[in-house]
């Protein structure tokens, strides 16, 4: 019998906002007799209870952004500045959120100034030295922590269904090693992020030039091989080239820590029950706990 840990790590506000609008698109809030909307806290519990059963974690903690500004803000102040306020119905289900989790007995974790994704990749490091980690999220740029022990389970349409990533799955699909996607997205930009990286080029040049000379560095060294258009495009952006890759490259020396004694996978069930009524979880019975 193995006696390896298996950790589960959880961007909760991946799942929040995935459940919240997969019913808001209907106007499904499921707004209690309190006047407060719960669909985000339901589907995220949903979510949380489909992918534990499926991975089988010893250890659960969830990380969470603390606040939308972050040190990716003061290196670039347009960085995620696309992004609209969140709906209404959802502010109150932020607190919410963490409430349910720890009457789950599930560690919250989060460091003001950082994303869940840099909590994420800093429990990550530290856990994989003795344990399997799984890494749930929907963004794949968590693909960039993957290595031996480092599982990426990215949350696909609907409940139960995940791209799975290892490192070696990865590599043979993308044909580039997890470190390198750091500077593919340095190259290329990312629009949902709202950072440019180089102008003009798109992700077909980026991971050709990336397969040709295997880094930021590589390409600069060999800049008079690529074509005159590329250096061109290069050379004018390479300021923001630089600043891109600081913005891509996820931070995995945030200040959280967490104890696998504290984040040990269990249930009081009347603990759970109490909140579930509280926030008069309808059919939580039947439609969440199937453990």
């Amino acid at each position: 019998m193995t006696t390896t840990n298996r950790v589960m790590l959880v961007d909760g506000m991946a799942l929040l906002f995935r459940a919240f609008y997969a019913t808001a698109m209907s106007n499904y809030y499921m707004i209690n007799s309190k006047g407060i909307p719960t669909n985000g806290v339901y589907g995220m519990v949903k979510h949380l209870f489909t992918a534990i059963e499926t991975y089988q974690p010893t250890h659960v903690i969830c990380c969470w952004d603390m606040g939308s500004k972050t040190f990716r803000n003061d290196l670039f102040p347009e960085y995620k500045a696309n992004r609209g306020g969140p709906p209404e119905e959802l502010i109150p289900q932020f607190d919410l959120a963490k409430e349910v989790v720890a009457s789950l007995d599930i560690p919250n974790v989060g460091q003001v100034g950082f994303e869940a994704d840099d909590c994420m990749g800093t429990l990550s490091r530290v856990y994989s030295e003795d344990s399997e980690v799984f890494l749930l999220t929907g963004d794949q740029d968590l693909l960039q922590l993957l290595k031996p022990n480092v599982n990426v389970v990215l949350l696909k349409k609907g409940y139960g269904n995940y791209a799975e990533y290892h490192e070696g799955s990865f590599v043979e699909e993308k044909g580039i090693t997890p470190e390198q996607m750091v500077d593919l997205k340095a190259l290329m930009g990312d629009s949902s992020d709202n950072y440019p990286g180089v102008k003009g080029i798109g992700e077909k040049t980026a991971l050709k030039l990336l397969l040709q000379y295997g880094s930021i560095e590589g390409i600069l060294e060999n800049i008079d091989q690529l074509t005159k258009g590329q250096r061109t495009k290069i050379e004018t952006d390479l300021e923001m080239l630089h600043l891109s890759r600081k913005l891509a490259r996820i931070h995995c020396e945030a200040d959280v820590d967490c104890s696998l004694e504290d984040a040990l996978f269990y249930i009081n069930d009347d603990k759970m029950a109490a909140k579930f009524n509280e926030l008069e979880f309808r059919n939580w019975e039947k439609n969440l706990v199937k453990m």
